[in-house]
């Protein structure tokens, strides 16, 4: 690998680490983050959902016209403005006094965070080829799934031995490498004959925000409440009106066109049903850890700790392989691995003994999700043209994002009122079923052959 090459990819790899960190890190914390900032307009289990999801809210409706922005504008200068309003966002969440003030700084990381996976990714895809490029997506993949699984091991750490605020001001100095390595990297190339489509991502923000605030506040407020349908009525409109508007417009923010390439669809129904379960359970398993089984923050995050390993010692080997046989057997076989280790997880009592009841599921979900992440990313952006790299990782990391707060602002309705090991059991059940769905799709839907948008005959659906 030369020198410039190694330096996209390290730049790409911490300007997503932070992103996918974030996204998990502060599941741990969640519990801490209540206590102290309780009894104000957000307390209890809402408090919670909203902090995880205000992040995921802005992140999966910006990051479509983020990846938009970074074929329009040129990835370089995206990334370096996402990295800046990132760090400003992450201190703001460190000196948070209220859970309004915290929420609201969340959201706002989570825009700033939109801006940096599809460019980071994006580059990638610009500076590599061939079997070279499966790898370096693997070992992209390895790293960012591996900071969703090691965001628990990191938050409890902190937790226990300062605050939760840490959890958010640890972002600067990774920012901060990432914005000096940054400066390094190829401008890259701006595409002036194309336009930013504001209008979609208005509504596709507005229908996010709105359906998944009705799914979050039904749990307290109860579904006949205005306060409830109302949101909910206007966020399912505006996604109506979302979709009209995106067959309409010259450059859409979601190009339906690219819904078209078979690989492409498949890929991203079966990340709908596999990071929903990855965001899901993981935030389940860490707040039933600490609020029912007695477990510390730092001890809550060490017990997903093998999958970190797992990711980074075999995803990279994953892509290779997939690369060269075909990534439909790893992205079908992996799901269901993943799916029976959580179905191992339900002989947990409420004691919960780790070494007995949680690492045997921990580990096959390990081994699963190694196989299953860096075939799916591969997979689905070998099936648009080069042209459409940024838009092509938008979507489909939007597609993960959107699935993970829509299945966590649901929470509520699988575990009740309050988190107990019946609810935790339900939990599993759920993760699973959405992983072995992920399987599913793959097989009945992914093709081995690479696709392109343009591509004809059978890679058309």
């Amino acid at each position: 690998m030369k020198p410039a090459e190694r330096r996209v990819l390290v730049v790409a790899i911490l300007a997503s680490f932070v992103v996918f960190l974030d996204g998990s890190v502060v599941n741990v914390a969640l519990p801490a983050i209540a206590g102290d900032l309780d009894g104000g307009v957000l307390d209890g289990l809402a408090l919670q959902q909203w902090v995880v999801d205000a992040y995921l809210v802005t992140l999966g409706a910006l990051i479509l016209v983020a990846g938009s922005l970074s074929d329009v504008l040129g990835r370089r200068r995206v990334l370096s403005w996402g990295l800046v309003g990132f760090g400003l966002a992450s201190l703001a969440c460190a000196v948070a006094p209220t859970g309004v003030v915290l929420v609201v700084a969340r959201a706002v990381q989570g825009a700033a965070g939109a801006l940096l996976v599809p460019s980071s990714l994006a580059m990638i895809v610009a500076t590599f080829r061939g079997e070279a490029q499966g790898r370096a997506i693997g070992t992209w993949t390895a790293w960012t799934g591996t900071a969703m699984i090691a965001g628990p091991l990191l938050g409890g750490i902190l937790v226990d031995t300062s605050s939760w605020r840490w959890v958010f001001a640890v972002n600067v100095l990774p920012v901060a490498v990432t914005a000096w390595l940054l400066r390094g990297t190829a401008r890259g190339e701006r595409d002036r004959s194309r336009r930013v489509d504001v209008a979609g991502a208005a509504l596709v923000a507005l229908g996010l925000a709105g359906t998944v605030f009705a799914l979050i506040e039904q749990g307290r407020l109860g579904w006949d409440d205005p306060l409830v349908w109302g949101p909910l009525f206007l966020g399912v409109a505006a996604l109506d009106v979302f979709v009209l508007w995106e067959r309409r417009v010259p450059d859409p923010v979601l190009p339906l066109r690219l819904f078209a390439v078979r690989n492409f669809s498949a890929g991203n129904l079966t990340t709908a049903f596999v990071y929903g379960a990855l965001a899901f359970g993981g935030f389940v398993v860490v707040l039933f850890l600490q609020q029912v089984a007695g477990y510390s923050a730092t001890a809550a995050g060490l017990a997903m700790l093998p999958v970190t390993l797992l990711m980074l010692v075999l995803s990279s080997r994953a892509g290779s392989l997939a690369g060269r046989y075909g990534a439909r057997v790893f992205m079908t076989a992996g799901p269901l691995l993943a799916a029976a280790g959580y179905l191992l997880m339900l002989t947990t009592t409420q004691d919960a003994d780790y070494l007995t009841q949680l690492l045997p599921g921990v580990l096959l979900f390990g081994l699963g999700l190694s196989a299953t992440v860096a075939p799916l990313t591969a997979s689905i952006l070998a099936a648009v043209p080069p042209e459409d790299a940024g838009i092509g990782s938008a979507v489909n990391n939007a597609v993960s994002r959107v699935a993970g707060l829509v299945v966590i602002a649901c929470a509520g309705v699988v575990l009740g009122p309050t988190l107990d090991l019946a609810g935790f059991h339900r939990a599993l059940v759920l993760t699973a079923v959405l992983l072995a769905l992920g399987g599913l799709v793959s097989w009945l839907g992914v093709r081995d052959a690479p696709t392109t948008a343009g591509a004809e005959g059978s890679a058309v659906a």
